[in-house]
């Protein structure tokens, strides 16, 4: 399936669009986009052609390792947290969606929905403003504290 989503170029557009913003404004949006996507399909599979992408950009050397680090936590915190309290984000909604209580409830795919969109909204929100704001400094201050520390360049296989 990523295979597939890879070679059909897909999600190159917004790829592309995200990628073209300064680097402090990629965060965000890869943040948004890939919580939008992986809210209506299957996450791992975003987050995989999200991470597959900015792999590629780092080896081409459109971002830099620093960046591409910053962007590995933003796409797997918008791969996992809007999407976690929506019915294709969780296992237990999906279980419970279409086991033999489902009709006896009354529950339905668009009634999950409803009834976990104010957490979806509140998980959205805060993971959004902690990458958006705390991110990059608080990753800056384990750095300098000793608590983190970043592979040389050299390193990081090209």
């Amino acid at each position: 399936m990523v295979a597939v989503i890879i070679e059909q170029h897909l999600f190159s557009p917004v790829i592309a669009f995200v990628l073209q913003a300064e680097p402090s404004a990629q965060l965000m949006l890869f943040y948004v986009f890939n919580g939008l996507l992986s809210a209506v399909s299957d996450n791992v599979f975003v987050g995989t052609v999200y991470i597959n992408e900015a792999k590629a950009a780092l080896t081409s050397g459109a971002i830099s390792l620093k960046q591409f680090e910053m962007l590995a936590v933003a796409i797997n915190t918008g791969t996992n947290l809007p999407s976690v309290a929506t019915p294709n984000g969780q296992a237990a909604f999906l279980f419970l969606l279409t086991s033999a209580l489902a009709p006896l409830v009354r529950l339905s795919y668009g009634r999950m929905v409803w009834m976990a969109l104010p957490y979806t909204i509140v998980l959205a929100l805060v993971g959004l403003l902690c990458v958006e704001y705390t991110l990059a400094p608080v990753t800056d201050l384990l750095t300098q504290w000793h608590w983190l520390t970043l592979p040389p360049l050299d390193a990081v296989e090209h």
